[in-house]
């Protein structure tokens, strides 16, 4: 019989000399490996466990829950935000009344090129939308996450480098493979009736797209938040407002620092 993957977290008690080697040796008296262990945020400990049969994750669950010195929290099978609270020893936030908005901060980068490549790996159409002030690593992040997932990402619209507007694509480029980069606030702002035909054939592609300053872009086109299936907000730190009053004055002018490449 395969083994199957779980996902043991329990609050530490009281944390006396000795106690994860216990646990440890607990589980190696009941056949199931450790594959992973790691501190999680506020006196947490996280482990990604091995076993054969589900019966020994509830034996251990009611032998676990005995123990005055800890108390479990969790002990499932493993989910994408448990996997990476393991890696990086802290939980990926999530908006409590958007469950799929998630919060990241400037210093948790690491933490979120992880989860988002994780995104990127899966097959099929897929809507993402991040938020931010300039400058705090939006278009960085994703592009690190496109490399850690194997996928190769093409800008539709963005200012990464120079103002980029597309207005085709060549026939290599239309791939299920492919991660599709826009920028709301540039198509918005500079693009044409093609860039926005580009677009609409984008995503219809069973592929995945990013989104840059979803709220514009949906202010703009036929979509809405609803269609999007994850947020992603990224602050210099946790107080930041993302504001876009910034970018939504009028007459953004040709010589703002930016020159324009039209594909």
């Amino acid at each position: 019989m395969e083994k199957k993957e779980w996902y043991l977290e329990y609050e530490i008690q009281y944390n006396r000399p000795g106690l994860l080697g216990d646990i440890s040796s607990l589980l190696g008296m009941m056949k199931i490996n450790i594959v992973t262990i790691n501190g999680v945020e506020n006196s947490h400990r996280g482990m990604l466990l091995l076993c054969k049969e589900e019966e020994q994750m509830t034996r251990l669950r009611s032998i676990l829950n005995t123990m005055d010195t800890i108390k479990v929290t969790k002990l499932r099978r493993p989910k994408l935000r448990d996997r990476l609270a393991v890696r990086h020893g802290r939980y990926i936030h999530s908006d409590v009344d958007d469950k799929k908005t998630f919060r990241f901060n400037r210093e948790d980068l690491g933490l979120l090129v992880d989860f988002m490549a994780e995104l990127f790996m899966k097959n099929g159409h897929k809507l993402v939308g991040i938020r931010g002030m300039p400058r705090v690593g939006k278009t960085e992040s994703v592009v690190a996450a496109s490399v850690c997932a194997n996928k190769r990402w093409l800008f539709v619209s963005s200012t990464l480098l120079k103002q980029t507007v597309r207005n085709q694509l060549i026939d290599e480029e239309y791939s299920e493979d492919n991660l599709y980069i826009i920028d709301g606030i540039v198509s918005a702002k500079r693009a044409n009736e093609k860039h926005w035909q580009l677009v609409r054939e984008i995503m219809r592609l069973p592929a995945t797209k990013v989104i840059e300053h979803p709220d514009i872009f949906v202010q703009e086109t036929e979509y809405t938040m609803d269609d999007f299936d994850y947020i992603i907000e990224l602050r210099n730190n946790e107080d930041e407002e993302i504001t876009y009053e910034p970018v939504e004055k009028p007459g953004m002018s040709m010589n703002d620092g930016f020159s324009m490449f039209d594909f």
